[in-house]
């Protein structure tokens, strides 16, 4: 057994979190790497879930005016395209079938899942999150069911959101979608659905970056529904944490696939 040696002045319990976040250990496997009993590890990692989880506002939160400002001329850089600040998606987590309405959770890629709906500013950080909702629920339902739907389009202002023709329609005036190749899309529309395609790939990378270094949320087995909720917006408090303009993944400098996703 490979006990870890830790830093003076370090806190276990924070190292042990990360660990945790960061790979798909066992709490036995946790246990014995940090020479702690397995209830002990249990214990510390859902306290500092809960407490993490508790001051998510202090780590994704909605842009001020100067912060939009800045948000849209970066993506007006990027995809050519004025007033938008920020992406919009919905990413599924793989999870255990529930016991209650499990059916609910089968999304249609064939296996059991929760959605985390992220809206990303150009540098990829999260603006807003919302976790949980059964696999099976197209992106438009769950962003109608989110706690930000009743305001956003107030928080908006005169800018806009880039999204998926998942986002198509008019009760969703705040996001700038793709048009559908029906096959009778114009020259105009095919290089307007390029640059939005441009842009948004900024909410792909970050799903991506998310599940490449907190591991944890590639696979949530065996794991309480109400602690999937919590691993999962602990894994966006951190990436936000860590999301930076240098922030390069060594293994995928081009961009993090989403693993196991729906965008596969």
């Amino acid at each position: 057994m490979t006990v870890l040696s830790l830093p003076t002045g370090c806190s276990k319990k924070v190292l042990m979190l990360l660990w945790y976040m960061a790979n798909q250990n066992s709490f036995r496997e946790l246990a014995d790497k940090f020479d702690v009993s397995q209830s002990t590890a249990h214990r510390s990692i859902l306290d500092l879930l809960g407490a993490l989880c508790s001051i998510t506002s202090f780590f994704i939160a909605w842009p001020n005016q100067c912060e939009k400002r800045a948000s849209s001329a970066a993506f007006s850089r990027a995809c050519g395209i004025n007033s938008i600040i920020g992406a919009i998606d919905g990413c599924h987590i793989k999870i255990q079938r529930p016991i209650i309405r499990g059916g609910e959770y089968l999304n249609e890629k064939g296996f059991y899942s929760v959605i985390l709906q992220g809206i990303v500013d150009k540098r990829g950080r999260f603006l807003d999150i919302f976790v949980g909702a059964p696999g099976k629920v197209h992106d438009a339902r769950v962003l109608r069911s989110s706690t930000i739907y009743s305001t956003l389009e107030e928080n908006m202002g005169d800018f806009q959101l880039l999204g998926d023709s998942a986002y198509i329609g008019n009760a969703f005036p705040f996001i700038l979608s793709p048009k559908r190749n029906n096959g009778a899309l114009t020259a105009e529309d095919l290089a307007a659905n390029l640059k939005i395609s441009c842009g948004r790939v900024i909410v792909e990378q970050a799903f991506g970056r998310v599940k490449c270094r907190w591991r944890r949320v590639r696979d949530l087995q065996n794991t309480r529904l109400d602690i999937v909720v919590m691993v999962i917006m602990s894994a966006c408090i951190l990436h936000n944490l860590c999301a930076g303009s240098t922030d390069i993944c060594e293994d995928h400098p081009q961009g993090c696939p989403r693993q196991a996703d729906d965008d596969e």
